[in-house]
C-alpha cells in the first residue's frame, strides 16, 4: 500500500467492518464467504494496518456482503 493512499484505505476498512457488523457477521464468517483466510480478513479490517487488497478480493468481499462495490467507497468526512 502506498502511503499517499493510506487515508482511503482506512475509510475503506471502516466501511467493510461497518457493513460486516451491520449484517451480524464475524470476521471468520465473512472471510469464509469471501474465500479468504480469517487472518487476511483481520488484516484488511485493521484500522491502522498496512495490508493492501486486490480488486478481486474487494469484489469477493462486496459480493459476500451483498452490497454494491461502490457502496464500500461512499466515504463520510
Amino acid at each position: 500500500m502506498r502511503q499517499e493512499h493510506a487515508d482511503i484505505y482506512k475509510k475503506l476498512r471502516f466501511n467493510i467492518t461497518y457493513a460486516r457488523k451491520m449484517q451480524g457477521l464475524s470476521q471468520l464468517q465473512l472471510a469464509e464467504k469471501a474465500g479468504i483466510s480469517r487472518t487476511h480478513m483481520s488484516n484488511i479490517e485493521a484500522p491502522n494496518g498496512d495490508t493492501g487488497l486486490s480488486l478481486d478480493v474487494l469484489f469477493d468481499i462486496a459480493a459476500a456482503l451483498d452490497v454494491p462495490i461502490a457502496k464500500l467507497f461512499e466515504f463520510r468526512d
